[in-house]
């Protein structure tokens, strides 16, 4: 049984479960995005098992009527034995998820994984023409030259400021320059970027900005927010005709994945335990 404290942002240990949460939350207008708990294996089996488990619940997902999509992580499917093993598992996960046209997201990892992920998800982006989308994160120094190579690649982009504690010379560890540069990359997709976008921040003024950017450009864009984290805000938005996607892991593996968002970085304890009190 998970305990209360993570239910809050688990929807539960088994896909059943995350899929009646998915149910749940599109009664009040907001999509949900399922993660399968799992990453950093060390041996291809579990790897191979989780690409399984995905490729399963993008068949299940395409016999509901949900509004739902899947994310996944490279660490997960095989990256840490090899780009290979990872593209690999990737591929399967794209094919059943273009076969049964439901959208695949690929989560952002650690600064090691950014040349195989960015890799690996232009060419499938590109094969399967959209279908796709791609987290990045804005504290690394090298994602504005990531997005203009991305510019023309069709898919998604997802936005995020940024979880792992990266070194000085290739991360900005000042917030305050996080969130200028944050802002500066949203802008770059609204003019730039051929697919679509999603702001994936909880922060209220990067979402107005999103909302002013939006009408600027005369373009759609998503928020995209975690399970338990500004739920109300989150159905306030979805009310408001905002486009609204919840991100929500499920599965076994809760106590790990607070474990190690924890020892990643400081801040996310403290991250979590606002979300807990609603602050």
């Amino acid at each position: 049984m998970i305990p209360p404290i993570a239910s809050k942002f688990v929807a539960g240990e088994s896909e059943a479960a995350a899929l009646d949460h998915a149910r749940r939350m599109n009664e009040d207008g907001v999509a949900v995005i399922l993660n399968l708990l799992g990453e950093h294996y060390h041996e291809r089996g579990p790897a191979d098992e989780d690409a399984d488990i995905y490729i399963k619940l993008v068949e299940d997902i395409a016999e509901t009527d949900l509004d739902a999509c899947v994310s996944v992580k490279p660490s997960q499917i095989g990256l840490d034995m090899g780009a290979d093993v990872f593209s690999e598992n990737y591929r399967r996960i794209a094919e059943a998820a273009d076969e049964h046209d439901v959208f695949v997201w690929c989560d952002m990892e650690d600064h090691e994984t950014t040349d195989a992920t960015l890799d690996a998800f232009e060419e499938l982006a590109r094969e399967f023409d959209g279908g796709m989308g791609l987290c990045v994160q804005a504290n690394l120094k090298r994602t504005p030259d990531d997005l203009e190579r991305l510019s023309d690649v069709p898919g998604k982009i997802r936005l995020v400021k940024g979880a792992y504690d990266e070194p000085a010379n290739i991360a900005h560890k000042n917030k305050a320059k996080v969130d200028e540069v944050y802002k500066e990359l949203l802008e770059y997709l609204f003019d730039e970027y051929v697919g679509g976008v999603a702001v994936g921040s909880h922060d209220p003024k990067m979402i107005s900005y999103a909302k002013e950017l939006g009408a600027q450009y005369d373009r759609d864009y998503e928020i995209q927010m975690l399970m338990g984290v500004r739920e109300d805000e989150q159905r306030n938005l979805a009310g408001e005709g905002v486009e609204v996607w919840q991100y929500a892991p499920y599965g076994g593996k809760w106590f790990s994945y607070f474990y190690r968002r924890v020892r990643e970085r400081k801040e996310n304890a403290l991250f979590a335990l606002r979300a807990i009190v609603g602050i």
